[in-house]
């Protein structure tokens, strides 16, 4: 039954939401007015979810500043914990099939967001300098789930490289994000949903500047490292705290 509700709430939301953002974004260009409806979607997800979730580490980022967010990806919670609890306005780089989805591709348009083509190298390449563009004429920040799709056994994977790779030509810092806790809400293919208490972790500022392609196969493995030890430290303090 918490499903059903959840679904529910997440089409009719989904709908008001980005209709209301579609509508402003008519009169501010740039997308900054979807930060916030986006902030305020991702509440009424996780409230009407009975999901809580803190955040540690947001003093080790700039207010003010551009990063690539990348994150860890084990569960559809992972997007709106993310846009809870990052207070920046994000664009992500998504799946070209988004794009075709009633109010929430349009509003995903609107909020200039990147989409990607994975079965098209071509397309995909010329999606990222289509991207790198964009960050230079509307600064904003990226957050990308490198292993490309949801982990269904709770490690994190390989990280895939084409976010890195535009992080390094945008010159922006990679920030690595760990999501604690969002498999125990839902993982892929299951249609249970468990309320629970999960964790954003961020850790520090990982700079890009001077890198070049050569670079982006270790620094991928940094980032994951990262993701892991930010993880890593979440399962410590748990097991500390019980």
């Amino acid at each position: 039954m918490r499903l059903i509700w959840v679904l529910v709430n997440l089409g009719v939301w989904t709908a008001i939401l980005s209709s209301i953002g579609i509508v402003l974004s008519l009169f501010e260009w740039r997308g900054r007015v979807f930060r916030w409806i986006a902030w305020i979607w991702s509440k009424i997800i996780l409230w009407t979810s009975g999901v809580h979730y803190t955040v540690r580490g947001l003093e080790n980022l700039d207010p003010k500043g551009h990063y690539v967010f990348a994150a860890n990806h084990e569960s559809a919670f992972d997007i709106p914990l993310a846009f809870a609890g990052l207070p920046y306005q994000m664009a992500t780089i998504s799946k070209i099939e988004l794009r075709k989805i009633p109010f929430l591709g349009w509003a995903m348009i609107m909020a200039r967001h990147v989409f990607v083509d994975r079965r098209n190298h071509e397309h995909a390449v010329a999606a990222l300098h289509k991207a790198k563009k964009s960050l230079q004429d509307n600064p904003r920040s990226i957050l990308i789930f490198p292993e490309g799709t949801r982990s269904l056994d709770g490690k994190v994977h390989e990280f895939k490289r084409g976010g890195m790779i535009l992080a390094m030509e945008a010159e922006l810092p990679i920030v690595p994000v760990a999501m604690c806790g969002t498999s125990r809400v839902v993982t892929k293919g299951s249609w249970s949903l468990t309320p629970a208490r999960v964790e954003l972790r961020v850790g520090s500022p990982i700079s890009t500047v001077g890198l070049t392609l050569k670079d982006r196969k270790p620094l991928a493995e940094q980032v994951r490292q990262a993701v892991i030890e930010l993880k890593s430290a979440w399962k410590d303090d748990a097991v500390s705290a019980s």
